[in-house]
């Protein structure tokens, strides 16, 4: 995959903190500042099975409303980070508590999910 073409997708500086469980920073070319916090990134996590659990999810939300036969969320514990590594210059793949390893978060993919609102417009509202 190559480097992003726009150029604010690209990092200047990442620094993956998994000792503390503080999650990614990373600082773009245009001198942004994105936070991710680990749970964030798993549940916004761009493998294929995980996009098509969250299809379902919303399916089944969509259609099943609250009524009688709603289902309650179970508990599951909040996921931090085992393990992290870079993926050549465009991407970098975690490895979360809950087993999940295949997960490949290109730069690009994170600075469209950057949590902030001027992300949201500048990103997100246009790709719809």
């Amino acid at each position: 995959m190559p480097i992003p073409l726009d150029p604010r997708k690209k990092p200047a500086d990442i620094k993956v903190r998994i000792s503390t469980g503080a999650g990614v920073d990373i600082v773009w070319a245009d001198q942004h500042s994105s936070h991710y916090d680990f749970a964030y990134l798993r549940e916004q996590c761009p493998c294929a099975m995980c996009d098509e659990e969250r299809r379902k999810k919303e399916d089944f939300a969509a259609h099943a409303g609250s009524g009688p036969g709603a289902v309650l969320p179970l508990f599951k514990p909040r996921p931090t980070a085992r393990a992290a590594k870079a993926m050549g210059n465009y991407a970098v793949q975690i490895d979360f508590s809950d087993g999940h390893t295949t997960g490949i978060y290109s730069y690009d993919y994170l600075r469209t999910i950057c949590p902030c609102q001027e992300c949201a417009k500048a990103f997100r509202l246009h790709a719809r």
